[in-house]
């Protein structure tokens, strides 16, 4: 067997029975998720059908403006939603959150498509959209982590920050350990999901390949090199946004911010 199987319009009705039997349980143990649960499956069934169908316009297409576009799109929904799930930052670093996603999609994207897949052309849009969405996907998470766990770090330190700033550390010397910490929480998920990939589930690329009738063989490869990419993406995103983000707990005078002190208490 080969090809997709395709999912006609009463199948895919069908299985919103599995989404009513969620619900039904979320009310029964008055969750209050009820309302949140249907809007979210109302979005995704919109949000997936227009995907959709901008997608096929643009396989169609196969120009780069319209891919880069896209993928510049892709990376300020990514900043926004990062934002949403970001709390304890204060004046969230929207441009270099963006930044941060944008240089580390683009470095681990490009270097994949055009050294690894070697896709012709290299900017083929059903080759670049879909990897470029997994690796913004991951490194989205990543840097919202990050970036609340070095806030959430140096509340938590400030006193001993308060001395090593009075002994004459530089802001980098003080909060050396912090970015550390952050950079570390940011890519702890991603690490751990592939200890266990393979073994626990399996990743959304490789069932696509395999469903599709690819070999697993070849679809075991693809994946392998989308989860090194996602880790790289994770480590470079989470460390380019932290490592110029620390810089806003300081003052002009490399003292920590009063509302950083205040918060801490």
């Amino acid at each position: 067997m080969s090809g997709v199987i395709p999912i006609s319009n009463w199948q895919l009705a069908l299985s919103t029975i599995l989404l009513v039997l969620a619900g039904v349980l979320a009310a029964s143990l008055r969750l209050g998720i009820v309302k949140s649960l249907a809007v979210s499956a109302v979005r995704t069934f919109v949000q997936l059908y227009i995907m959709g169908f901008i997608l096929s316009v643009l396989f169609a297409q196969k120009n780069l403006f319209l891919t880069a576009a896209v993928i510049v799109i892709m990376t300020a929904v990514a900043t926004q939603a990062a934002t949403r799930r970001t709390k304890g930052v204060p004046q969230y670093p929207r441009a270099l959150a963006f930044l941060a996603l944008l240089l580390s999609t683009l470095i681990t994207g490009l270097m994949v498509v055009t050294l690894i897949i070697r896709a012709e052309p290299w900017h083929s849009p059903r080759i670049v959209i879909p990897i470029f969405g997994m690796i913004l996907g991951n490194s989205m998470n990543a840097v919202a982590i990050s970036l609340e766990r070095l806030y959430a770090s140096v509340r938590d330190k400030i006193d001993e920050l308060e001395v090593l700033i009075a002994c004459g550390a530089t802001p980098w010397e003080t909060a050396r350990d912090c970015v550390a910490e952050a950079v570390r929480a940011g890519m702890t998920p991603t690490i751990n999901s592939m200890m266990v990939i393979g073994l626990v589930s399996l990743p959304g690329m490789m069932t696509g390949q395999i469903l599709g009738g690819a070999d697993p063989r070849e679809a075991v490869r693809y994946q392998i090199v989308i989860m090194y990419v996602i880790a790289a993406a994770v480590t470079i995103g989470s460390f380019i946004l932290v490592g110029l983000a620390y810089k806003r707990l300081f003052d002009k005078e490399g003292a920590l911010l009063l509302s950083l002190k205040f918060s801490a208490k």
